[in-house]
């Protein structure tokens, strides 16, 4: 079960990246951000794959539930 559920679609754009980024920090190793977003995060699995030395990018998951409703699940090693 995540530790934290983030609905990022009413952020700024500008916002959307350290708020998250912000987010995952706050994890404890072995916990998942659940990302809830407007588009594929693609573009931010990447980011976090070479940014992120605690990501578990092998772990991450993303899954279309809706006309512009996109779950991402970002885990924490």
């Amino acid at each position: 079960m995540p530790a934290e559920t983030l609905d990022i679609r009413e952020i700024p754009p500008a916002k959307r990246h350290p708020t998250i980024h912000d987010a995952f920090a706050d994890l404890d190793a072995g916990e998942s951000l659940e990302l809830i977003n407007d588009h594929d995060p693609q573009p931010l699995f990447y980011e976090f794959q070479a940014e992120v030395d605690d990501f578990d990018a092998d772990g991450y998951e993303v899954e279309q539930r809706g006309p512009g409703e996109f779950v991402a699940k970002l885990p924490k090693e």
